[in-house]
């Protein structure tokens, strides 16, 4: 993110709009766009929170997403806080349903750094994340609270503002600041008890 505003490969800039019309017409090459520009950065985030099937659970966010694109307003970084608080909820969902009949749980790779990780939290941090790989990530990342996991990895995977993971959540924009404050204090702590430099 730059000055609020998302940069990179997903982003779809100027051409948004249209897309989000062709997709909402219809068009197979509009929603195609709007997977490949969300999608991986999805899939990240429900491995990061221990997703059973992350890649089945991303196609079923996309699911909705399409079947509501005709209730969704607003430009493309709404449309990015959408597209997440979808995650989000589908992910408390898997989470209630697993809660009531338990499965063995899955284990799989977490990407380990993020093109938004350092917008999103001090560097320092994000390397030291990169460092652990995957499987030491997903370790970690479960060590700290449910809710500031959520808030965390939002930040770090999703990319999404303290606003929209706020939406996201169901918590105030204060509440997800000093959640995200306690992540990476607790962050720190772990990663010093675990040996990792910073």
């Amino acid at each position: 993110m730059h000055g609020g505003r998302r940069i990179g490969p997903g982003a779809l800039g100027v051409q948004f709009d249209h897309v989000l019309a062709a997709a909402r017409a219809g068009a197979g090459w509009a929603a195609a766009r709007l997977w490949r520009s969300l999608a991986p950065s999805v899939a990240g985030y429900l491995r990061a929170q221990g997703a059973a099937e992350p890649d089945d659970l991303t196609s079923e966010v996309f699911v909705g997403v399409l079947r509501n694109l005709g209730s969704f307003t607003g430009g493309e970084e709404r449309f990015r806080s959408w597209v997440f608080t979808i995650a989000h909820r589908r992910l408390l969902d898997e989470r209630r349903r697993a809660a009531r009949r338990p499965h063995p749980a899955a284990t799989g790779a977490v990407p380990a750094h993020d093109h938004a990780a350092s917008a999103a939290a001090p560097s320092a941090e994000a390397e030291a994340l990169g460092r652990l790989g995957a499987q030491g990530v997903r370790r970690i990342c479960d060590r700290l609270a449910a809710d500031q996991r959520d808030v965390l990895v939002l930040r770090l995977v999703g990319g999404l503002t303290v606003e929209e993971v706020a939406a996201a959540v169901g918590k105030s924009p204060g509440a997800v600041k000093a959640l995200q404050r306690r992540a990476v204090e607790a962050l720190r702590r772990i990663l010093h008890q675990e040996g990792v430099p910073l």
